[in-house]
Order: structure tokens, then sequence, then C-alpha cells
């Protein structure tokens, strides 16, 4: 059952959060973790429901996962001690986990089906059949294209692929089927994109170089387990960066963050428009930089997000799309087609909820446009079943000129289920007592 959310306007967004485990690196470490040697121990987990999809697809390979919460155990049988499943791996809404798992399961002696809801079986996978296919790995899938994907894995052979457009997914997909095979596979990126796989993998013992932006794995390395602290989620941090930014007399601290400089153009995209935004405490934690973000309100000139830019950005573009409206000069996205084979197209669905509180916006084919100086109206409005488009309305919602109400508000579960609790701690809204 779709819940509704009720959101008035703030006066003020502060205090100091803590957030979820990053998405992104969680699924990493936990499959990886199933294929190294002995125990690895994941502190703060992402409690999101993609990154469960992950580990229930772990257990049914017959890998053992203790705990519960934030905190897990992993007890690793090396590169070939996963086992067939019992029945089909169902990975939820998680485009993640299908694609990442998918280049483990390639390497395997026994085949696997892998499915997901309806609306991961809408989204293309050819992307990652057409280099594992080049590989050895026979791989079906519904219309050719469409998951569920039944795959045939076996001796996998070392490719050298050029990726046809920056996906870090896929590119992690072909590094994890690389393990398997014999000899280096390596892969050249377009543009660079997140690099958490190869950071992971290095942790864990892989024999992977990187230079410039081609990446070479070794194949049949012996990993071994490790303990692990997963940073907050800069994807989840984004919504509250945005809110601070967006309402006046907000200040907020949002602590211990990655901030991988693959995944900080978010930061440096906001301050190159005027936002104060500090980073007081930097450190680095198994290869990844975390750092406390200290942001207040500010008036911001706008920008144009587009090429390397975008793939960047891919993830926060929607809420971005609400922040470009309360800019000087607005906001214009380019380059941006994947988004329109996300969980939803969140082309259209953000520039129709922006439309629906009374805000100018056009939609192009590969993006839109948002301009300046724009004033929200409290409305009804519509997450299409898609968490991050659910998050960036509620952040809309903030600045209305009254009550809005979000539909499907529960969306937000897939990648942050305690959004709407962090959302009412640090909100102030007009009218309440300091």
């Amino acid at each position: 059952m779709h819940t509704t959310r009720r959101i008035s306007p703030a006066s003020a967004i502060s205090g100091s959060l803590s957030l979820p485990g990053d998405k992104s690196i969680s699924h990493r470490y936990a499959l990886i973790g199933a294929i190294a040697e002995g125990d690895t121990r994941i502190i703060n987990y992402s409690t999101g429901a993609d990154c469960h999809s992950t580990l229930g697809c772990v257990r049914a390979l017959g890998i053992e996962v203790e705990g519960a919460g934030t905190e897990f155990t992993i007890h690793g049988k090396g590169l070939d001690g996963l086992r067939a499943p019992a029945h089909d791996l169902d990975a939820g809404n998680s485009g993640s986990t299908i694609r990442m798992l998918s280049g483990i399961l390639a390497g395997q002696s026994f085949p696997a089906r892998i499915f997901g809801d309806e609306s991961l079986s809408r989204r293309p996978m050819q992307r990652v059949m057409k280099p594992l296919g080049q590989m050895g790995a026979r791989i079906g899938a519904r219309e050719g294209q469409f998951p569920p994907l039944h795959i045939e894995g076996g001796k996998l052979r070392a490719i050298d692929y050029t990726l046809p457009v920056p996906s870090a997914q896929v590119k992690t997909c072909i590094l994890f089927a690389g393990l398997y095979a014999e000899g280096q596979t390596t892969i050249t990126e377009p543009v660079r994109s997140r690099d958490h796989t190869e950071i992971a993998l290095r942790e864990f013992g892989a024999d992977l170089s990187v230079e410039r932006r081609r990446i070479t794995i070794a194949g049949r390395p012996r990993l071994e387990g490790r303990e692990l602290v997963v940073p907050a989620d800069l994807s989840s941090a984004a919504f509250f960066l945005v809110a601070a930014l967006l309402v006046p007399g907000s200040q907020l601290s949002i602590l211990g963050v990655g901030l991988n400089p693959t995944r900080s153009a978010l930061l440096d995209f906001l301050v190159g428009m005027g936002a104060r935004i500090r980073v007081p405490n930097l450190e680095s934690r198994s290869g990844e930089l975390i750092g406390d973000l200290e942001v207040e309100y500010s008036a911001l000139r706008g920008g144009t997000i587009e090429g390397g830019l975008t793939a960047a950005l891919i993830d926060e573009i929607p809420v971005l799309a609400v922040l470009g409206a309360a800019t000087e000069e607005g906001l214009t996205v380019r380059d941006a087609g994947e988004l329109r084979i996300k969980e939803t197209d969140r082309i259209r669905t953000m520039v129709d909820n922006l439309r629906r509180m009374g805000v100018e916006a056009e939609e192009l084919p590969d993006g839109m446009v948002i301009p300046g100086r724009q004033k929200f109206h409290a409305a009804e409005l519509d997450s299409c079943g898609d968490h991050r488009i659910a998050m960036a309305c509620a952040v809309a919602a903030l600045r209305g000129d009254g009550e809005s109400v979000i539909q499907g508000a529960d969306a937000a579960s897939v990648s942050f289920p305690e959004f709407w609790d962090t959302l009412a701690r640090c909100t102030l809204f007009r009218g309440q007592a300091t």
C-alpha cells in the first residue's frame, strides 16, 4: 500500500545528523566479502532495501550472513565457494544488485536466474550482457534485454573492453567477472566514474592497477576478509544539503560522510554556485575519504550540468532540479538520457512535479531547463514509486507556501528508510517555537 506524507513549509533546517551507510559501498563490501576467504565484518551497512536485496542474494548462494541493523558479518568461502541457489535470485528494485552480481555469476560452474520487481524488470541489461558474453558467459533475457536474466557461467576469457557510456555498475560487473578469468581484464572508461569497486578490491587483496581511465585486474586472486566501516552516503546527504541551501536561516552539520573524489563533484558543483559548505574534518578509512559537512543557507547563482559532470551527478539531478528553481540563473541539465531508464523516467517525473508546484520547467530529450528566481506553491506531488523523486519532492515542499502532499512516500525506503524521521528531526516548521 502506498503511503502519503504531508510536508509543511520550513522556517529552517538545523542541527547535526548522522546518516545511513553509503549504498554503493555497502553493495560492494557484501559481494566481495562473499567471495573472499574468511570473515568480513561490515559496520554501518546501508539500511536501504536495495542493499538488503544484495544480502538476500548472497545468502541464497550459500554464504552465511550474521547480524542485523547496520552491522553484519559475512562468512566468505573464497572465489569458488558459492553454491547453486535453490531458487531464483531476487534483486528486488536494485539495479546495482542485478548488474554487479551478474559479473560474479558469470564465473560460476552452475547456472542461475536473477529477477527483480516490476520496475527493475523494465530496465535494459545489454550493457552487462555484451561484455559478459565476450568473456564466455551465456546470458538469456526477456526480449533479449530485460530481466529476468538466466546466466550460464563457467571458464571466462579476459577481455580488453571500452565502456560505450560511463557506468560504475557495468564497470564493476566486468571487474567481478575478471576475478574469474585467466589473465588480465582491462576496462577503459570514457569518463571516470565512481571508483568504490577499485578501492574495495584492493582492500580485499586483488591485483588491480589504474592508469588514467584504464583499469586492469588480474584473474584468480586470493581475496581475504576484512573489517570495514561504511561512510555515510553522500547521495543521501544531498537531500539535506539542498534543503539547507534552499530554506533561509538554515545551518546544518552532517557527520562522517563519504567524500570519495569520484563522488565529490556534488560539493564542487554546489560550491561553484556559491554554496557555503565547509569540511572541518577529513580522514581516510579503508581507502575511502570521510569527513563532516557544515552547510548554511546561501544565495546561489545557478549553473549547467552536462557531459562528464552529468555522469558524476546522475543520482543527485532530481534534487538539484529543485534547487535550480531557487537560484538566480536557474539550472540546465543535458546529456542525462540515462535518467529516463531509472526506477521511473526521472526527467519527466521531476518536470511534472515541479510544474504542479507552479514552477516553470522545460523537458528536454536528455535533460531539463529550470529558470531561476521561482516560487514554490503547495501541491499534491507523486513519487511514481521512485525513491529519489519522493525525497526530492519532500525537499521542494519545504519551500512551499502551504502544506504539500506526497503520494507514494514509502518509495524512500528503497534507499533511505529513515529519511522521513531524519527530515522531521532537522526541520523547524513555520510557526514552531525554537
